[in-house]
């Protein structure tokens, strides 16, 4: 726990971590393309985003409530009505911190920290607010599980047609051991945007090709593209529907070998390696910016940055951003099996010239999470352009 993090890192290398420390990029980067006649911004460097990082500090160790938000990792977020925020949390832990800055065990292994597969947390300004599902006696995950056997992660999230309408991915057991589950679908919750605990309808999404149609959501002239990842373990591919509209149950076409938009899923044909099982493509001067971390290292430190002037790429010019400094035995927990993870981009959270990016932070060892809270909960960064 928590399982998927910890699952994709185990089949991806073996378990030694090492540290490096933030780095200016490397001498000189490739050189942005040139979209529509413009050389696209190139990425300058990135910092800490000390003020989101205060944030979630402030409010996971505030113990004036001991059912809402201490840790999480997913942070995807999307914009609600209002100038409001709403964060999309896959597992989550809630409670109350220890003085120590540790917290119990979760429930189900005797202790008393609730765990949740998905929740949200809501930005007002400066004020957060966890959404979950159930009641504050007996919180549930806003996205529940259909039995005890499945569950529900998350995966990106857009606010459109008038609700939140968020990706989940449906994990499943089928034995008793601790690696006896799998992935089994993809599915598409729609919410309330003022009612984010309650989905008002759930459907089934395109599932048949092992594709995670959960990686990132970007709207872009008349569709809203859907990004995901067929992971291989050490290998993870992107793949790429669009939908026309602003309604993910609307048809779906998917990029085929040679250029062609094909109706069936069969042939989404891989884009590229190379990426995270979530990252992100946001618009970018007249092209497009792929955030992701570097997943053709190992237990990679690097978030790195990919150009295109197109949503399906050629993505190019491969770019180092920035360099996690928790991750290893040499980073600042000192712990060889803290790890980093899932870099991806929160445009609603933007200024022009600058990208705030958020990435995860976990550790192969379950009882660190108990020992010390900071260790599960995302870390921000302003990426700067221009």
């Amino acid at each position: 726990m928590p399982r998927r993090r910890l699952l994709s890192a185990l089949l991806a290398a073996p378990l030694t971590l090492t540290l490096a420390a933030p780095v200016a990029l490397a001498d000189p980067p490739p050189a942005p393309p040139v979209c529509a006649g413009k050389q696209l911004p190139a990425v300058r460097g990135a910092a800490p985003n000390a003020e989101l990082d205060r944030l979630f500090t402030r409010y996971g160790n505030d113990n004036r409530r001991t059912n809402d938000w201490t840790g999480a990792d997913g942070t995807y977020s999307t914009a609600l009505p209002g100038g409001k925020v709403a964060f999309v949390f896959s597992d989550t832990f809630l409670g109350k911190v220890d003085a120590d800055g540790g917290r119990s065990k979760v429930i189900e292994e005797g202790g008393t920290t609730p765990f949740l597969n998905n929740t949200f947390v809501v930005k007002s300004g400066d004020r957060l607010t966890t959404v979950t599902g159930g009641t504050p006696e007996k919180p549930r995950a806003a996205m529940p599980p259909r039995d005890d056997e499945h569950w529900y992660w998350a995966g990106d999230a857009i606010t459109s047609d008038g609700h939140v309408q968020a990706t989940y991915q449906e994990y499943e057991r089928f034995g008793p051991g601790i690696w006896d589950w799998r992935w089994s679908r993809n599915v598409l919750a729609r919410f309330r945007p003022d009612r984010l605990g309650k989905p008002v309808s759930v459907t089934p999404l395109p599932s048949g090709e092992g594709v995670a149609w959960a990686s990132w959501l970007e709207r872009s002239g008349p569709y809203i593209y859907v990004y995901g990842v067929e992971d291989g373990g050490a290998v993870k591919s992107m793949h790429l529907a669009r939908v026309k509209g602003g309604d993910l149950r609307g048809r779906w076409e998917y990029a085929a070998a040679n250029g062609r938009w094909s109706r069936s899923e069969r042939d989404a044909a891989p884009i590229m390696p190379g990426v995270a099982n979530e990252y992100s493509v946001t618009r970018h001067g007249t092209g497009y910016l792929l955030l992701t971390q570097d997943t053709t290292e190992a237990f990679s430190d690097r978030i790195v940055a990919y150009y295109a002037c197109a949503p399906r790429g050629p993505f190019t010019a491969k770019t180092p951003v920035y360099r996690t400094p928790e991750t290893g035995a040499s980073g600042t927990y000192g712990n060889p099996n803290v790890f980093t993870y899932n870099a991806h981009a929160h445009p609603e959270l933007s200024r022009r010239g600058s990208l705030v990016v958020s990435y995860n932070v976990n550790s192969l060892v379950n009882t660190d999470h108990y020992r010390d809270v900071s260790i599960y909960r995302p870390r921000f960064i302003t990426v700067r352009t221009g």
